[in-house]
């Protein structure tokens, strides 16, 4: 080590033990700061924890009043801000405004006026305007060998925007049977033709031949005196219940009464839910706006109970109490789950009501179209009647979270030929809509 320090310099000496005396040091200072903590005495028995949002007392949270089991009381009004419940405060009220879509037609159409142009710019005279004629004149009939590219392109672009794959095919395939052996148009193009003929297709499948009028079937059932009634089924967390209150907001501001059959009774907090939602439209539309008619009651037993036999009171006592509509809330369930399906079918033969609407998310795919084949095939292998009361119209929520994969919305359509009556599209009372054929179709083909 003596023999080290000689070789060293000064400076490098010096260096060095300045670092071991910092060294020092550091070890001292944590050796000090780590002192005894003194030790505290462990309390006898054990207390409730006590969340910061959450209330201590359990009592709150205990909603199985037996009282309200059966009743169809008006839930009392409740204040908050309407702003929050309503959205838009400007719109006009009871009205079904149509889906909004901004297209890219304008522009496309910019693009292809100009690539046409590009290559005559480069060959010049009048052999690249001929050639560009030769190109756009429709001089020869449409074969399938042409088409194929293009369809090939069309289908991917269908499977992209959230279509099932075996109906994109089908789709392809009819358009390919229609357009093969025509005569193709003066200055189009193989795309141009295919892409036209596809959006014609879509927009006649969105519109099937029965088109569901709720408004107009709801006064129908008011002269035979008698309330119309609409049965809500489809699998777990599709947004039945909320979308439900949204179907009630509107007819309330229609002007019809509206009796929530609260027939979800596995669901734990079910039924609270629907009373919620009962609470904040009294306080949106209270009976004095009403000539003191309470607008929307909840008809509920509680939980654990035969939702055929609720939904059956539910609709004797809105006959009696003459209210216009009534609303049938029912549990989700698997469309593979036997046992529920049946109990589905049961209702739905038992009550005969006047609408069947089937609720399906806007960002499923293929599982769309299973889950309705299921669906109808379950209501008609488990119904008691020769004649089998299947689903009669759809319900597409939470379409405001997929931008413009509306495939769905085809997939639903095309499998079952039944309309989607209700959109929705977001999270206040107002924001339902009606659908837009050439909205959807427009994002769709959207690239």
């Amino acid at each position: 080590a003596a023999g080290d320090r000689e070789e060293l310099t000064k400076d490098e000496i010096l260096q060095k033990n300045r670092e071991e005396f910092f060294k020092r040091h550091m070890k001292a200072g944590e050796k000090s700061s780590k002192s005894p903590k003194p030790e505290t005495q462990k309390e006898k028995g054990k207390k409730p924890r006590v969340w910061d949002l959450g209330n201590s007392n359990a009592k709150v949270l205990d909603y199985s009043n037996s009282a309200t089991n059966g009743s169809a009381e008006a839930c009392p009004m409740e204040e908050f801000d309407p702003d929050s419940a309503l959205g838009d405060r400007n719109r006009e009220p009871g009205r079904l405004y149509d889906l909004e879509y901004e297209s890219d037609d304008e522009a496309e159409e910019e693009k292809v006026v100009q690539n046409p142009l590009k290559p005559s710019a480069k060959k010049g005279g009048l052999g690249g305007m001929f050639g560009m004629l030769k190109g756009l004149v429709g001089s020869k009939s449409l074969t399938r060998e042409d088409m194929d590219p293009v369809l090939e392109k069309m289908k991917d672009h269908l499977i992209a925007k959230n279509v099932a794959a075996e109906i994109a095919v089908q789709l392809c395939e009819s358009v390919a049977k229609k357009l093969e052996g025509k005569v193709m148009g003066t200055f189009t193009t193989v795309t141009s033709t295919v892409k036209q003929a596809l959006q014609e297709a879509l927009v006649q499948i969105l519109q099937p031949q029965r088109r569901v009028d709720v408004l107009r079937d709801v006064m129908d059932a008011q002269r035979h005196r008698r309330p119309y009634v609409v049965t809500f089924c489809g699998v777990n967390g599709v947004g039945k219940s909320t979308n439900l209150a949204k179907i009630s907001f509107w007819l309330i501001e229609n002007g019809f009464s509206v009796l929530i059959a609260a027939c979800d009774t596995f669901r734990a907090g079910a039924v609270e839910q629907l009373r919620t939602h009962t609470r904040r439209l009294n306080a949106l539309h209270p009976p004095e706006s009403h000539g003191g008619r309470t607008m929307v009651q909840l008809y509920e037993k509680g939980y654990g109970k035969d939702a055929a036999g609720i939904a059956m009171e539910a609709i004797s006592y809105a006959r009696n109490q003459g209210f216009d509509v009534v609303l049938v809330d029912t549990a989700g369930r698997m469309q593979d789950n036997a046992p529920l399906m049946t109990a589905l079918a049961k209702l739905i033969a038992v009550n005969a009501p006047d609408l069947v609407l089937f609720v399906g998310e806007a960002l499923v795919g293929n599982e769309a179209v299973d889950q309705l084949v299921k669906f109808n095939k379950a209501l008609a292998d488990h119904s008691m009647a020769q004649t089998p009361r299947l689903i009669d119209g759809i319900v597409l929520t939470k379409f405001d979270t997929i931008d413009d994969k509306v495939g769905a919305a085809i997939s639903m359509t095309y499998i079952t030929s039944k309309p989607i009556v209700f959109v929705g599209t977001g999270q206040t009372y107002c924001d339902l809509r009606s659908l837009n054929a050439k909205a959807v179709v427009a994002a769709l083909m959207k690239a």
